[in-house]
């Protein structure tokens, strides 16, 4: 490792900023990074690393493991994963019954589809992709079905989108199922009703990364805010000159903002 590298792998306490371009060592100062707060001492158990991919999130385990050999019990995996985990230990609190099932694309547009059918809407007046969109976007901002209402224009297309929401929740209930968005919107849930659970895993969590964070939304980041409150060990890596993920609500501001959301923040760039 060079020196910069050097320095975002040893400021293992507070709040760390790694800024880092393409090429510039990023995996390899993350998994270091990893590596050192283990050969430190650290349990395992107390380290999550979040990215985006399942693929990123295999190759940061494989070589974590090949630096450090037994990583039993952290968590390296996709914002996804780690609610849906989280959710299989604790779904009940929310409603859902245990083995609940996660809906992917095909299963969500098979069910809006047949909601459309049941409902009378016209797909060539309002498409099913329109719904599907509308729908996740409200989930990315944490609107249900009234609130969705409540602050659109009122138009008799809104209402329409309102019926096929509110009806689309109740089947997901119903067949005991949540979609994609539905898993970081609950996982954020679970954390604000139960404080014991929030407790459980800010605590055990004490040492938190976030790779990719310029492609962080709204969700995500108050997920990754939640679990770092208790003790602050929040390091994020991140290009701040780049953002590809837009179109599914990433904000740039999460990592440009950084350093006035906590205080005291080390930040490092990586050339």
């Amino acid at each position: 490792l060079n020196s910069e590298q050097r320095k975002a792998v040893k400021q293992i306490e507070g709040p760390v900023l790694i800024l880092a371009g393409a090429g510039s060592g990023k995996t390899a100062t993350m998994t270091h990074r990893i590596a050192y707060m283990v050969q430190q001492g650290i349990d395992p158990r107390s380290i999550l690393a979040v990215t985006f991919t399942n693929k990123a999130a295999n190759e940061m385990r494989s070589r974590v493991a090949d630096l450090v050999g037994d990583i039993y019990g952290m968590w390296i995996m996709t914002f996804h994963a780690m609610c849906l985990r989280m959710l299989r230990y604790s779904g009940e609190a929310l409603g859902y019954r245990p083995g609940f099932t996660v809906y992917d694309e095909t299963d969500k547009k098979a069910l809006i589809k047949r909601i459309c059918k049941d409902l009378g809407v016209d797909e060539k007046i309002t498409p099913v992709a329109l719904l599907i969109a509308v729908i996740s976007k409200c989930k990315e901002n944490e609107e249900g079905p009234e609130e969705y209402l409540a602050t659109s224009k009122g138009l008799p297309q809104d209402k329409m989108i309102y019926q096929v929401y509110s009806r689309y929740q109740e089947e997901l209930m119903t067949d005991n199922a949540m979609d994609f968005d539905d898993l970081l919107w609950n996982g954020v849930k679970l954390l604000e009703k139960e404080p014991e659970v929030l407790r459980y895993y800010s605590e055990r969590f004490r040492y938190i990364m976030v790779d990719e964070y310029q492609d962080t939304n709204y969700l995500q980041y108050k997920l990754i805010s939640m679990l770092a409150s208790h003790h602050g060990n929040l390091c994020v890596v991140g290009d701040d000159d780049q953002c590809i993920y837009q179109w599914r609500g990433a904000d740039i501001r999460n990592i440009l903002d950084f350093e006035n959301d906590f205080a005291g923040a080390f930040t490092v760039r990586l050339e």
